[in-house]
């Protein structure tokens, strides 16, 4: 590889990875980062809501803690990305690490241990601001640095690892760690987890000198804003995008919600299982998505990006919702079938694979502002999943939430059948979202003043 234009001063050459297995190596250690990282992110989603109640406080509360981090995280994601490019992926991934631990330190010291739950909602919520920095800053790494035809590789690895971390040991790790020496202890280690991965990144991966300084001196303000704002103006403009946007929320709400309340359902007497086994349960939940998203790649770019989430998605998942909740309730502690249930429920959430491609398929002459809309979709779903388990647990139980979830499903499938797709033909759903996002970023990066290398 060579470049083949040559950048005023003021506009450095970004250097291309060498790629091996799919993996851009310049960013091996990186990837390692994102699973330790987001293992010490994720360790207390499955079980915190079930010992903020041990405690001495409310459902509702537990869930208002989840609902103002989905908020702030949402926010996060939807400014990472152009925040790493102003400012330096390094250096806002430093930031992600280091907000993360401050604010966790806060939020055991100051919140739990003290039952101050001001403080837990403060800090709870100011640490939803650190995980969107860290990995999104990553991912706008990958596709700095890796050849745009072997992208879409190198963000399937990034998202292996995000699941290995934040799903896989996060889940299984508690179940061990729990019994043998408590709750507060094991939320006290996710701070070694989310440490190492921080400084692994950080001070492992090369940076060239040219692209470690910083654009926002160089960047007027009024561009800044308006690059973020490309998003909102392009959810106005486009009937279908706006459409894409509202399933995009709904796709992922029992995946965010449903840590606010089955802990307390699938650990209450009626149901029987222990907090070890619930973990247990959950985490198998996430073993067979490294499989599963690659099937259902496969199938959406042959039966069609739109019926296969339309059918085996949303409509796929209200049964599973549904079926998550009334196979304990009708079978009370048996593991075997729970987690036959917990299977069924990744299987159908993992059939919105395409979702990322759908957004500059439909506006392939925005694709910087699609992706975008797509990212904040993403984060406004993990706000609206723990919203609405807390704010209808207390009048409807955990039934109530769950049929919630599963009509809002069906809602979606309906509204897939009013958007308007023109699927490129021959065309891999994981190709085209890897290239919006190479062409996001390089848009991006004209707009604020960087030139990459063509490979």
């Amino acid at each position: 590889m060579s470049a083949t234009e040559v950048s005023p001063p003021h506009r450095p050459l970004i250097t291309k990875s060498r790629v091996l297995w799919g993996m851009p190596v310049m960013l091996l250690w990186g990837y390692i980062a994102v699973a330790l990282y987001m293992t010490g992110d994720g360790i207390e989603v499955a079980f915190l809501a079930k010992y903020v109640t041990q405690i001495g406080f409310t459902p509702k509360q537990a869930g208002m803690l989840f609902t103002i981090y989905g908020a702030t995280a949402a926010l996060a994601s939807w400014l990472s990305g152009v925040l790493a490019e102003v400012y330096g992926a390094r250096r806002i991934m430093a930031i992600g690490t280091l907000w993360w631990a401050l604010c966790h330190v806060a939020f055991l010291s100051l919140g739990l241990s003290q039952h101050s739950f001001p403080l837990m909602m403060l800090f709870y919520g100011l640490r939803g601001f650190a995980y969107p920095l860290f990995f999104y800053a990553f991912f706008f790494w990958i596709v700095q640095k890796t050849p745009d035809h072997r992208l879409a590789s190198a963000i399937g690895w990034v998202w292996s690892m995000f699941t290995l971390g934040y799903g896989i040991i996060a889940s299984f790790l508690p179940s061990w760690t729990i019994p043998a020496f408590g709750f507060m202890p094991t939320l006290w280690m996710s701070l070694a987890w989310v440490l190492a991965g921080g400084a692994l990144a950080c001070l492992t991966i090369r940076e060239e000198p040219s692209e470690g300084a910083p654009l926002a001196a160089k960047v007027p303000l009024k561009d800044q804003l308006i690059e973020i704002s490309r998003s909102l103006t392009l959810i106005v403009d486009n009937r279908d995008i706006a459409l894409a946007l509202i399933t995009r929320v709904i796709c992922n709400l029992s995946l965010f919600g449903f840590p606010v309340i089955m802990p307390l359902f699938y650990t209450s007497p009626e149901v029987g299982f222990t907090m070890p086994e619930w973990l247990r349960i959950y985490g198998a939940f996430f073993l067979v998505q490294p499989v599963t998203n690659v099937v259902w790649g496969l199938i959406g770019d042959r039966i069609g990006w739109l019926r296969q989430m339309r059918w085996f998605g949303f409509v796929g998942c209200a049964m599973a919702s549904l079926a998550f909740y009334f196979i304990p309730h009708l079978m009370p502690g048996n593991m075997f079938t729970a987690i036959i249930g917990a299977l069924f429920l990744a299987l159908t959430l993992n059939a919105f694979v395409p979702m990322g491609a759908i957004f500059p398929a439909i506006a392939p002459e925005h694709k910087g502002a699609a992706v975008s809309v797509q990212n904040l979709g993403g984060g406004l779903s993990n706000f609206l999943g723990p919203a609405l388990a807390t704010l209808f647990v207390t009048s409807y139980g955990t039934q109530g939430v769950v049929f919630i979830y599963a009509a809002l499903y069906l809602l979606a499938a309906v509204i897939t059948c009013f958007i308007r797709l023109n699927q490129p033909k021959g065309a891999n759903a994981m190709e085209v979202f890897s290239a919006a996002k190479a062409a996001a970023v390089h848009e991006e990066m004209n707009d604020l003043g960087l030139q990459t290398q063509k490979s």
